[in-house]
């Protein structure tokens, strides 16, 4: 998920360690020039800055080493994945270290998971900070045997002398370690020599998640709290005209009935919580209410039909450009084939399997403190210190393992209802929100728009191409940061001329904007997810037109491609498109009844290409297979890329087959799995992951193989049967 402006996010200068050890974190500037500090004994003092992450280390003189974890773990692996980046240069072994969460406090930094971001960002300033802390003990051990440095080196936790074969380790070393300046000159490891990154590591949390030990979200209690169910209005932004709560107050445990609201980025909506003393209790006290809305003509007028038919209508207007190439209104004008078609995305929950859920304990002192599973605990510290209006420093956060959350969790509406029921209650309070709830409330993945234009001369080439992306915008419904007329920059990932890096000579590439009421938010892999559904298709249909096989159509326009920083990122798109040609057997004969479609997508700077292949089956088609090639630079753990990426695909085309969310009279007509059904087992194809390997910079995992699924999947449908599928969902078993 894209991050909100630099301005938003506060961290340190430098960091604060009680008792002996030694700390290490990264300082920045004015002018934005990073370094390493030494942070044993410097008072912490907030500064504003970048809100790039800047990780530490902690070692004490028992030896004990702990790694801070800075982004939470939705199931992407960072619990992993940051320490093994820091222990690699730090040259200690995984089972010699301990792993904490962080808890928002600014001295940890940025600590948003989202974006495919923890890894990549990352990369650089956690081995920087481990190999600096390698250093300075090789140094200490160095200057207490009076040897000469060369002849030291580290290795397990500990510094050797190889003339002497004398030890010290880390914790022997630290107190003398922390008092010698940061190295300035750090040399990182080269990829040939990792002994961690790189390796198919067992993730140190799965057995505690496998066994139960592991505290979720759901999982956590505190002494005296109590639990709340909330009843919202079933149009979202309903007003409450009366609430009879007679029934709802006779339930055993029930201790209270109490208006609210719902606070969202764009608006706030009421709502009514019943309070027990266990959640039972509480949810049906809450089914026992009555609640008369008053939903008012605008609420009832909130439809998904309403809102694409307003998308349809900006389909022929004139965009915000992301980018624009020669002039594309006079070469689509004299093509010798035209083409036009717009591809709609529906609006999609997320549906993490843990639902919303958390704690608030508003103290009588004025302060607070949380429990939930967020995937930025720094941000919820700003969101609730500014709904009290309250300090930051008068907040705490405590992040357990999320039960998945996909961008759902980022979305702070359900952290700050327990911030106002623990407020009225006087006690800390657990909201827990139902499946319906997650379902029918919101915050969405917009729904989306491609108007798509496209001319090929005699020849078969691409002449003119256009895509303008219409909808709602994340920039301006959540963050209020879009001027009028303005590309929302967000959207234009994995279409802009660096993201789809296809030599087009006429182009314009844009963006149009449709306000809704109907809340959205990112949702995995944001607007990738939308847009190279349409971008990906439409270049089928022009492979098809000009008469081109469509994998070597794409191949062809990228060997074109000669302009600057988009000819780089073209090349590394033909080595993942030669290589799914080969792994996929792309050109072999398929039998009868079959198909394969390809696409490519570039987003969080990785590029991932799939094949789909599928046969025909009664009066639809089967998935048979999925072959994928992921371009992701360097990488923590192979075993990871591979599973999130098979994450992708189970969503991808659970995102192109089975249900959206459709707003009827302002009520969502989806509300648990019987009616927004997802992928099931059976329904999994084969899937075939291959991983590029090259020295590039690292690039996402948890996002960038899904936005190709559904495109290349249609495509193949096409292949198979004939039929254009421009519209998603669609029905496999009838297609």
């Amino acid at each position: 998920m894209p991050s909100p402006a630099v301005d938003r996010r506060l961290f340190l200068k430098t960091f604060g360690l009680t008792g002996a050890g030694l700390l290490l974190g990264f300082s920045t500037d004015a002018a934005g020039t990073e370094s390493l500090v030494n942070l044993t004994e410097v008072p912490a003092q907030p500064v504003v800055l970048s809100f790039e992450l800047h990780p530490f280390i902690v070692i004490d003189n028992a030896g004990s080493i702990t790694l801070i974890n800075h982004r939470p773990d939705m199931g992407q692996a960072s619990w992993q994945a940051v320490p093994m980046m820091i222990a690699e240069e730090l040259e200690v072994r995984m089972d010699q270290i301990s792993i904490r969460q962080s808890d928002g406090l600014r001295k940890y930094g940025d600590q948003l998971s989202g974006g495919s971001s923890t890894v990549r960002t990352g990369w650089k300033r956690l081995r920087e900070a481990g190999a600096a802390a390698r250093q300075m003990f090789t140094t200490a051990a160095a200057t207490r045997w009076n040897v000469n440095e060369g002849d030291c080196y580290a290795e397990n936790g500990a510094v050797h002398h190889r003339p002497t074969k004398r030890t010290l380790t880390y914790g022997e070393l630290v107190n003398d370690a922390s008092k010698l300046p940061i190295p300035t000159t750090l040399k990182l490891k080269a990829k040939k020599d990792f002994k961690i990154i790189g390796k198919a590591l067992p993730r140190p949390e799965v057995p505690a998640k496998v066994t139960g030990k592991a505290v979720f979200g759901m999982d956590v209690e505190v002494p005296g709290m109590l639990y709340a169910s909330i009843e919202h209005s079933p149009r979202i932004h309903g007003k409450i005209l009366s609430v009879d709560e007679v029934a709802a107050r006779k339930v055993p445990g029930v201790k209270d009935v109490v208006r609210t609201e719902r606070t969202m980025p764009h608006r706030s909506s009421e709502a009514v919580a019943v309070l027990a003393t266990n959640y039972w209790a509480a949810l049906q006290g809450r089914r026992a209410l009555k609640v008369t809305w008053n939903d008012g003509d605008l609420n009832r007028q909130m439809t998904t039909d309403r809102y694409f038919a307003e998308l349809r209508a900006q389909a022929d207007a004139e965009p915000a450009p992301y980018y624009k190439t020669g002039d594309f209104a006079g070469a689509y004008s004299a093509g010798t084939k035209k083409l036009q078609a717009n591809y709609e995305t529906p609006f999609l929950a997320h549906a993490p399997m843990e639902p919303e859920v958390a704690i608030a304990h508003v103290k009588p002192d004025g302060s607070c403190e949380i429990w939930a599973p967020v995937q930025g605990p720094d941000g919820a510290i700003e969101e609730v210190a500014k709904h009290l209006g309250i300090k930051p420093e008068q907040v705490k956060v405590n992040v357990p393992f999320l039960g998945g959350a996909f961008g759902r969790k980022a979305y702070l509406d359900f952290v700050l209802e327990a911030v106002n029921l623990s407020k009225a209650a006087k006690a800390p309070v657990k909201v827990i929100w139902t499946r319906e709830d997650d379902i029918t409330q919101g915050p969405y993945r917009p729904g989306m728009l491609s108007a798509m234009k496209g001319a090929v001369d005699a020849s078969g080439n691409v002449t003119a191409f256009a895509h303008t992306l219409i909808g709602e915008s994340i920039q301006g419904q959540v963050f209020k940061s879009l001027k009028p007329g303005e590309a929302d920059g967000w959207a234009g990932e994995g279409i802009s001329k660096n993201e789809s890096p296809y030599a087009f000579p006429n182009a314009l590439v844009g963006w149009r904007h449709v306000r809704t009421d109907i809340p959205i938010v990112w949702w995995r892999s944001v607007y990738p997810s939308n847009s190279s559904f349409g971008h990906e298709s439409f270049m089928d249909e022009l492979a098809h037109v000009a008469g081109k096989d469509p994998l070597a159509f794409r191949l062809s326009l990228l060997k074109a491609q000669t302009e600057g920083e988009a000819a780089k990122i073209a090349q590394r798109f033909i080595t993942v498109l030669e290589t799914l040609a080969q792994k996929a057997e792309w050109n072999k004969p398929l039998p009868a009844g079959q198909g394969r479609g390809v696409a490519i997508c570039r987003s969080f700077d990785s590029i991932c290409a799939h094949a789909v292949f599928v046969s025909k089956q009664g009066a639809g088609v089967k998935i048979d297979r999925v072959v994928t090639v992921l371009d992701c630079g360097m990488y923590v753990n192979p075993d990871n890329v591979r599973a999130q990426t098979e994450g992708n695909i189970v969503m991808g085309i659970t995102a192109a087959t089975k249900s959206g969310i459709t707003f009827a009279n302002g009520k969502a007509e989806q509300q648990n799995f019987h009616n927004y059904t997802i992928m099931r087992q059976p329904e999994m194809p084969v899937v075939d992951i291959h991983i590029v390997e090259n020295e590039e910079a690292p690039g996402g995992v948890g996002e960038p193989g899904l936005p190709p699924v559904a495109p290349a999947l249609c495509n193949a449908v096409f292949a198979a049967t004939g039929k254009r599928v421009r519209t998603l969902p669609f029905n496999l078993a009838t297609v």
